[in-house]
């Protein structure tokens, strides 16, 4: 079963797909047309249908990128040391976010 998941990770390796989510330029995305339009068509879609919940999900993926993509995520590790005063918020922030998450689907009835 190691060998299973260690072939899933050299793939992953060999896709570059970190570099690619690090290198994205989200100024330049968010003003580029071929993503700007159908994330609007997307959003105004759900507004529509009034599926709050979906909409609730991808602003929390939206935000997340853009917090990963601050100046205080990229202090985090300092050489080869973890900051732990800086990693507590993060740590408390996305349990707090999942935690809603979690009850955005489990906990409430429509």
């Amino acid at each position: 079963m190691g060998d299973f998941f260690a072939k899933i990770l050299d793939w992953i390796e060999s896709t570059h797909i970190r570099e690619q989510v690090a290198d994205v330029d989200f100024v330049a995305l968010f003003t580029n047309p071929w993503f700007i339009v159908p994330f609007v068509l997307l959003v105004v879609y759900l507004l529509y249908k009034q599926s709050f919940r979906d909409l609730i999900v991808i602003a929390a993926f939206v935000a997340v990128w853009w917090v990963s993509g601050t100046e205080y995520m990229q202090t985090l590790v300092v050489g080869e040391e973890l900051q732990i005063t800086k990693i507590l918020p993060v740590m408390f922030g996305g349990a707090a976010l999942l935690g809603f998450l979690i009850y955005l689907f489990f906990g409430r009835s429509d």
